[in-house]
């Protein structure tokens, strides 16, 4: 089983930056590799970055390359997503999740444990 907790979420002007976090507890947290997706009102759960176990490999959705980095620190059993120029469409309840490989590492499905959510909001 394996714990997880996001934070640093919340409101932003549009093109401002916000970090997230989302820490791990519980089972060794360097055997997963883990994912961020979001989900706004009305939407489907949809695939926003991952990284593997030992942060080698990354991919992210096109809507968010080249704003967003994933990166990960397994002393902390923690990852985070570096969010910069921020848009409103954007806004959306973040959430992390581990899984074992990242085989279809876009699709919710495939994921094992998931965290809560942390909502970001970014007003125009």
């Amino acid at each position: 089983q394996v714990q997880l907790v996001e934070s640093g979420g919340g409101l932003v002007q549009a093109g401002g930056s916000l970090p997230l976090s989302c820490a791990a507890s519980g089972r060794t947290f360097n055997n997963y590799a883990m994912g961020w997706f979001r989900q706004a009102p009305g939407k489907e759960r949809e695939f926003v970055a991952a990284i593997s176990w030992n942060g080698g490999t990354t991919y992210y959705a096109d809507s968010v390359k080249g704003r967003f980095t994933i990166s990960r620190d397994n002393a902390k059993n923690t990852v985070y997503l570096q969010m910069n120029s921020l848009k409103p469409e954007d806004t959306a309840v973040y959430y992390c999740a581990a899984r074992g490989s990242l085989v279809n590492y876009n699709s919710p499905a495939a994921y094992i444990y998931w965290g809560q959510g942390t909502q970001v909001t970014v007003s125009s």
